[in-house]
């Protein structure tokens, strides 16, 4: 009995097998047609996400979706006219690279610019509406935003029609430095004088609007809107933690938090938004098209 506990073990040997040898075993998952929600980490069909709006199914998290999706949300069908396409980027500062940047962020994001602008119906109601979009350049505020949008409003302005700005920006454009920072005001005093004509401003907040759009345009509507979650703020949350060497709250310059401290005046799910807006618009005395 002894002598066993020295005998050798007997091993089972598995042979190593190379899956891209035999793919026969493994699950068929297309790529692309899968995507991890941010918040509840729960794995998401895509065309599930789409059909809901870009929507979580499990949480309720709103996934950044670009300005031509958000018209299609919230226009009546065929009704958006895009206005002011050819006002384009330059470069005013001869900003190295710059003009290479703004051709790649065309041609990822398949727009000109960080906005749209145009006139469209929301259940048969006339309204001018320019919509951000992080996809180009993050959204950022440079002259052919500040130009387009400024045009937008002056154009609601003569014709007196209601104005819907949906933001979604990391602020003012650092190639474009002093020229993208006079944008704010340029915006401001076109969306005062809309206001001096007793007009309608709804501002609605995207996740994220920050910068120099939160310090201006985003932050003067009639009526200030966020979607859940949004970002809202001025500095990033880390600049402010270490000005003021305090641990902010995990839930500081989310829309929720906003709402707490009447910074917005209401949080409106996506699915809702088309019907809130339609019935703020007839609150206000605006009427369908005849």
């Amino acid at each position: 009995m002894l002598k066993n506990l020295f005998r050798k073990k007997e091993y089972i040997q598995v042979k190593p097998r190379d899956l891209e040898d035999d793919k026969s075993t493994l699950p068929n998952i297309p790529e692309g047609k899968w995507i991890r929600c941010n918040k509840c980490k729960n794995i998401i069909y895509i065309d599930d996400l789409n059909s809901n709006y870009n929507v979580c199914i499990n949480c309720g998290f709103h996934f950044n979706i670009g300005a031509k999706t958000r018209i299609n949300h919230i226009f009546d069908e065929n009704s958006f006219v895009y206005m002011f396409e050819d006002i384009l980027t330059t470069n005013p500062l001869e900003f190295d690279n710059y003009e290479e940047k703004i051709n790649q962020n065309k041609d990822k994001s398949n727009l000109n610019e960080a906005v749209i602008t145009g006139q469209g119906n929301i259940h048969g109601k006339r309204v001018c509406a320019a919509i951000m979009d992080s996809n180009f350049m993050m959204g950022s505020m440079g002259c052919a935003v500040g130009e387009k949008i400024t045009r937008l409003v002056e154009y609601a302005t003569k014709r007196e029609l209601p104005l819907i700005i949906f933001t979604a920006s990391g602020g003012a454009r650092m190639q474009e430095g002093i020229f993208s920072l006079m944008q704010m005001a340029k915006i401001s005093q076109a969306i005062a004088r809309h206001d001096s004509k007793g007009l309608l401003y709804l501002s609605i907040i995207t996740n994220p609007t920050t910068g120099g759009v939160t310090a201006s345009f985003a932050m003067q509507g009639d009526m200030i809107i966020a979607e859940p979650g949004a970002i809202i703020g001025f500095a990033g949350r880390r600049v402010i933690e270490n000005t003021i060497r305090q641990k902010l709250p995990d839930e500081f310059q989310t829309s929720e938090f906003a709402v707490e401290k009447g910074f917005v005046d209401s949080i409106v799910k996506r699915h809702d938004m088309k019907n809130y807006i339609s019935k703020t618009l007839s609150l206000h005395g605006v009427c369908e098209n005849v």
